[in-house]
C-alpha cells in the first residue's frame, strides 16, 4: 500500500510540478554558473548507495569544504539557494527518488556513508526500511542549520548530540509507522515549512 501510495503521488506531483521546476531551475542558472541539479550518493535501505538528487543550493565544489551546512549564512550558498533552502524547495527533484524506488515519502531521512559508518547495531535499525524526503526529525531538526552555525564545533554537535537524536526519533517511527500517520506526517512537514 505505501509503495503505491508512494508511485501514485510521485507521479502526481512530477506532472503539477514540472512548470515550477523549469522555472526554478531558470534562476539557478542565472544565478550561478554549474548544473541545475546536486547529486550525492546516500544510503538506503539494506544498507545500499544510491544517488540522491537535488536543486543545486550551493556554489560548485562546495561539497569539499564539508558536508555539514552551518546556518543559513554558509557562504558556500547561492542567493537563490537561500530561497530554495529556506521552504525546502531544493529537495523537490527527490520525488523521482520516490518513483524510482529509492526512497519513500516518508522514512528516516538518508544519511551520507560517512555518518552512516559511526551507527552502532542499534541504530543499523533505521537502514531496514526506505529513506524519506520526511520524517519526524526533520520536523523537530527543521533549524539544524541554525543549531549547527551557532555550534563552535559543528561536526562534533552533529555526531554527539543531532545525529544520535535523530536516530532515536527515527528507530521509534519504524516501529510505529502506518500509512495514516504518515499522511498526517506530510501535512505536518509541509506546515512547519510554511508557517
Amino acid at each position: 500500500m505505501k509503495r503505491l501510495f508512494d508511485i501514485l503521488f510521485s507521479l502526481f506531483g512530477l506532472s503539477v510540478l514540472c512548470p515550477f521546476m523549469a522555472v526554478i531551475a531558470v534562476f539557478i542558472k542565472i544565478n550561478s554558473s554549474g548544473p541545475i541539479f546536486f547529486k550525492q550518493l546516500r544510503v538506503g535501505k539494506g544498507n545500499t548507495d544510491f544517488l540522491l538528487f537535488k536543486f543545486r543550493t550551493m556554489h560548485t565544489f562546495s561539497e569539499t569544504k564539508g558536508q555539514l551546512t552551518v546556518g543559513m549564512k554558509d557562504p558556500r550558498i547561492t542567493n537563490i539557494g537561500y530561497f530554495l533552502r529556506r521552504y525546502k524547495l531544493d529537495e523537490i527533484p527527490q520525488l523521482w527518488n520516490v518513483l524510482k524506488g529509492d526512497m519513500s515519502f516518508v522514512g528516516p531521512r538518508p544519511e551520507v556513508r560517512k555518518y552512516v559508518n559511526m551507527y552502532n547495531e542499534a541504530q543499523l535499525t533505521v537502514l531496514s526500511v526506505k529513506p524519506g524526503i520526511t520524517d519526524y526529525a526533520s520536523i523537530i531538526f527543521i533549524k539544524e542549520n541554525e543549531l549547527l552555525g551557532n555550534a563552535s564545533d559543528p561536526e562534533k554537535e552533529y555526531i554527539e548530540n543531532i545525529m544520535p537524536e535523530k536516530l532515536r526519533i527515527n528507530i521509534k517511527y519504524i516501529n510505529e509507522n502506518n500509512l495514516f500517520s504518515d499522511i498526517g506526517l506530510i501535512f505536518r512537514t509541509v506546515f512547519s515549512i510554511i508557517k
